[in-house]
């Protein structure tokens, strides 16, 4: 009784082998189908659209060197560039900034005259408020 016991268990435990062994072939083939699909895909999407692809590197690309700390050799060698671009950034803002400045002057809208403006729109708010309280106080007392 024991021996059939054993011969029927050993069988089970075969043909589980056996399911097991087919479920990982059928997983890896299935895997690998994905895999070839997705390279195919990938393939026709950069010969449809090249520019975006490029475009999609370059922003992955950007965006792993920006979460990867500058190794000190990249800081000794990038800081006379880093300056360089800096000083022109500064010195286009200066540019930018005293153009306007200028093209302001030319049409008179200066900072004294825009104070001036202001205070002028102020006292002419003043003077409205006033000349209407005074209207409504006259009508309230019948003048």
């Amino acid at each position: 009784m024991t021996d059939s016991r054993n011969n029927r268990s050993t069988g089970q435990t075969g043909r589980g082998s056996a399911k097991i062994r087919q479920r990982a072939a059928s997983a890896y083939d299935d895997a690998r189908s994905g895999v070839s699909d997705a390279r195919r895909r990938g393939v026709e999407a950069i010969d449809d659209a090249p520019l975006i692809a490029l475009a999609g590197g370059i922003a992955a690309g950007a965006l792993i060197a920006a979460l990867l700390p500058r190794t000190d050799a990249e800081s000794r060698l990038l800081r006379p560039v880093t300056d360089r671009v800096s000083d022109t950034a500064r010195s286009a803002a200066q540019a930018a900034r005293q153009a306007g400045r200028e093209r302001l002057e030319e049409l008179g809208l200066t900072a004294d005259r825009g104070a001036d403006t202001i205070r002028s729109i102020f006292e002419s708010a003043g003077d409205a408020a006033r000349a209407s309280a005074k209207a409504a106080t006259a009508n309230v007392k019948g003048e």
